[in-house]
């Protein structure tokens, strides 16, 4: 596929900046997560704009100013781990485009034998954060709802094949967006007065399509 064919789809994580210092690994973790996110994406045929990892407002500043100068049709909003909703709303405020929250779990269940064998309440908790995607959902998806932003959510882990074709179609459907609305349409003939049936409503076709 060239690469005016690929339509761009956005894609930033989100986490909590003092979280990096309290929990050694967990933002390379985070970090290898969303990269993963963001290959399978490209496979679908998508030129993926990553924001990274936003942690913090100002970095929340600097994704929106990235995604809207890039032009996304869609933004996907990887929940990483736990962050807090004010690094999320300025993004989606200022793109407007559809925003996808990524309620993906790295594994399909932590492994709580291993877990609690730890025994140091410090890596555990790290651990936990790592997989704690689904408890930024309803604070999100909240804020969301009354600031009047679109958005839908996938919900799985990351070998969710099922989750993975949801998220294939909405790259599919950014591509067909953007395919009709810069598409050449030609209309042929018109119709004759008083058949009203067939009249064809040129100012109408130009806004949907």
């Amino acid at each position: 596929m060239s690469i005016k064919d690929k339509v761009k789809v956005g894609l930033f994580g989100i986490g909590l900046d003092t979280y990096w210092d309290q929990f050694a690994g967990l933002r390379d973790n985070l970090q290898k997560y969303q990269q993963l996110i963001r290959g399978k994406i490209e496979n679908y045929g998508a030129e993926v704009i990553d924001a990274g990892l936003v942690d913090n407002p100002l970095k929340a500043a600097d994704a929106a100013e990235l995604l809207k100068a890039r032009d996304v049709e869609l933004v996907f909003l990887y929940i990483s781990t736990y962050a807090l909703s004010s690094t999320v709303l300025p993004v989606a405020q200022e793109v407007k485009v559809p925003v996808v929250l990524l309620n993906m779990q790295p594994v399909p269940q932590l492994d709580y034998r291993k877990f609690n064998e730890l025994r140091d309440r410090g890596k555990m908790t790290g651990i936990w954060l790592e997989h704690c995607q689904s408890c930024s959902v309803p604070e999100i998806s909240g804020v969301f709802s009354r600031s009047g932003i679109i958005y839908d959510l996938v919900t799985g882990h990351l070998n969710d094949n099922e989750a993975w074709t949801e998220i294939e179609g909405w790259t599919v459907a950014a591509r067909v967006a953007k395919s009709i609305r810069t598409n050449r349409m030609g209309i042929l003939g018109h119709y004759y007065g008083g058949m009203l049936d067939v009249y064809t409503d040129l100012a109408r076709q130009s806004a949907v399509f």
